[in-house]
């Protein structure tokens, strides 16, 4: 019982477009912070952590109390490329101070995360079509780049390579996911130089014109979940830690059957209880529900829940399992939904937060 218990002091941070781009009428003022009711879900405002353009993706750090911030533009400081900032997040109001920012060196970055070390930030730079390795000071300070890796390739539907996110995997590898090249890259990075090497085989691909975006590892560590952007699909990957490589299961649509609209997907996360995954349809905009076999891994589909608003970019699932909180970023709102923990499927709580151009929902 006392699992459930609202302590009150549950944090969410949401990344933001804080200008009007050809994708999106941004008009944040930077990374929000708000608390969250682990009762009824509400989100109430705290503050904002000002100082940068375009925080469109971040991620916490909770060993240095930091929270890490892309500024997803195309020219920083004078030099073509985006860039990354670091927050001090006060342990008593959970504010953001901003500690510094490096560039990136490759444009318009859209995902950051910390790699299983503690130690190195690894950044995917969308336009750019290239990866990125930063050093983590103890306090959170950024220091300049020690690796910049190009995405190679010929596209067979896009106009570039696209990496759209980077992230640690079991094993001391790292995964980053290209969806203008259909590929889903293995490095192994040298934890002691922070620089990056491709794996052999350097990555695996899925079918031409999917657009493979995110992933999400199972707890299992061998399961791992990537929604495809542009073919609208979810693919089930098994996961090898000791030689790195993927090998793909399934793939399975995120639409109904009679949805012939337009649709990107954006976002992926696991439940929890690793009993099901969630993605979001920008179009149809809606959260799909899979069932995970929890022998197979394999997916089965179990229904949609609107967001309530238009373009659902990220989402977030609450550390107990019990809601679901969705962004979306072209009518400035995080709407929260319940999660059924029996069946994953979701409900309305009539909790909606107005938040301008919302992207990226983080629980710290």
């Amino acid at each position: 019982e006392h699992m459930l218990m609202n302590t009150g002091n549950t944090i969410v941070y949401v990344g933001t477009y804080t200008q009007v781009l050809p994708h999106v009428q941004g008009s944040a003022d930077g990374v929000y912070v708000y608390q969250f009711d682990a009762a009824t879900g509400a989100l109430t405002y705290r503050s904002v952590g000002t100082g940068v353009v375009n925080p469109s993706f971040v991620t916490v750090d909770p060993q240095r109390s930091v929270l890490y911030a892309v500024q997803e533009i195309g020219e920083y400081a004078g030099q073509q490329g985006g860039a990354v900032s670091s927050f001090a997040i006060d342990p008593t109001t959970q504010a953001l101070t901003l500690i510094n920012t490096q560039p990136t060196h490759g444009a318009h970055p859209c995902y950051v995360s910390v790699d299983a070390s503690g130690q190195w930030l690894l950044v995917a730079n969308y336009s750019g079509g290239n990866v990125t390795v930063l050093p983590i000071g103890s306090d959170g300070t950024l220091g300049t780049p020690t690796a910049v890796v190009a995405h190679v390739g010929v596209p067979t539907h896009h106009d570039a390579p696209h990496p759209h996110c980077i992230r640690s995997l079991p094993g001391d590898w790292i995964v980053a996911t290209d969806c203008g090249l259909d590929r889903v890259a293995v490095y192994r990075l040298d934890t002691t130089n922070g620089t990056l090497s491709a794996n052999e085989p350097p990555w695996t691909m899925l079918a031409p014109g999917a657009g493979p975006r995110h992933v999400a590892l199972h707890a299992n560590g061998t399961w791992l979940y990537c929604i495809n952007e542009r073919n609208s699909s979810m693919s089930v990957l098994v996961y090898d830690a000791n030689a790195g490589t993927l090998h793909e299961l399934q793939t399975l649509s995120t639409l109904p059957v009679n949805f012939s609209s337009s649709n990107s997907c954006a976002d992926v996360r696991i439940h929890p209880s690793g009993q099901f995954v969630y993605g979001s349809n920008r179009g149809h905009d809606s959260i799909v529900i899979f069932a995970i076999d929890p022998v197979t891994g394999l997916l089965e589909l179990r229904g949609h829940h609107s967001t309530g608003g238009r373009t659902p970019r990220n989402f977030a699932i609450d550390p107990s399992g019990s809601f679901l909180l969705a962004a979306n970023q072209d009518s400035n709102s995080v709407i929260t939904l319940r999660i059924d923990p029996a069946t994953g499927m979701l409900s309305e709580t009539g909790q909606i937060a107005n938040i301008p151009s919302p992207v990226c929902v983080w629980f710290a």
